[in-house]
């Protein structure tokens, strides 16, 4: 009996990895971006002169500020996109929206967010900065919005589960 529990508990666990594939690969893709590669200074080398090009009129000063913007808009994007994918592998499939799959897809992104941070401390050239944290917490929490809304939008199309094309001539 205890046998076939733990192979029951195996199949599970393999049918709930491919979920799970799409918030690993996002994960993989922030540690990425952490690296010295990803730093200020090197983005910095291709979007100014990218950003000057685009606006040869702007002061140097305005091109920084853009600069910055971009980084720290690439830090709501990558958090949110890592929000919806931990979101998609907390669901595993079943449909809807709950509060606790938010929840717990909101403490995993913003404990990643914490790590990654760390992590940028260790790296040279990058530091961890606490209000990195609240920008990608941030760009969980608005991803978690969108992913509600889009549950609410799509509720409205489908039909309650009892309802049939036979219940619908009656």
């Amino acid at each position: 009996m205890c046998r076939k529990k733990l192979m029951n508990q195996r199949h599970s666990e393999r049918r709930r990895l491919p979920y799970w594939i799409p918030a690993i690969l996002v994960a993989v893709l922030i540690s990425l971006f952490s690296t010295h590669s990803f730093s200020g200074e090197e983005t910095a080398r291709v979007i100014i002169p990218l950003l000057h090009w685009l606006l040869p009129g702007a002061s140097p000063r305005m091109l920084r500020l853009m600069h910055l913007g971009i980084r720290k808009m690439a830090h709501v994007t990558e958090f949110g996109l890592f929000s919806i994918t931990v979101f998609h592998g907390i669901r595993r499939g079943r449909f809807g929206w709950r509060f606790s799959w938010a929840l717990a897809t909101l403490v995993i992104a913003v404990t990643y967010a914490g790590l990654d941070e760390w992590h940028q401390s260790l790296v040279p050239l990058r530091e961890a900065r606490a209000r990195d944290v609240a920008i990608d917490a941030l760009g969980a929490v608005l991803a978690q919005t969108l992913v509600w809304f889009y549950s609410r939008w799509r509720s409205n199309f489908v039909g309650p589960p009892e309802f049939s094309a036979d219940a619908a001539e009656q």
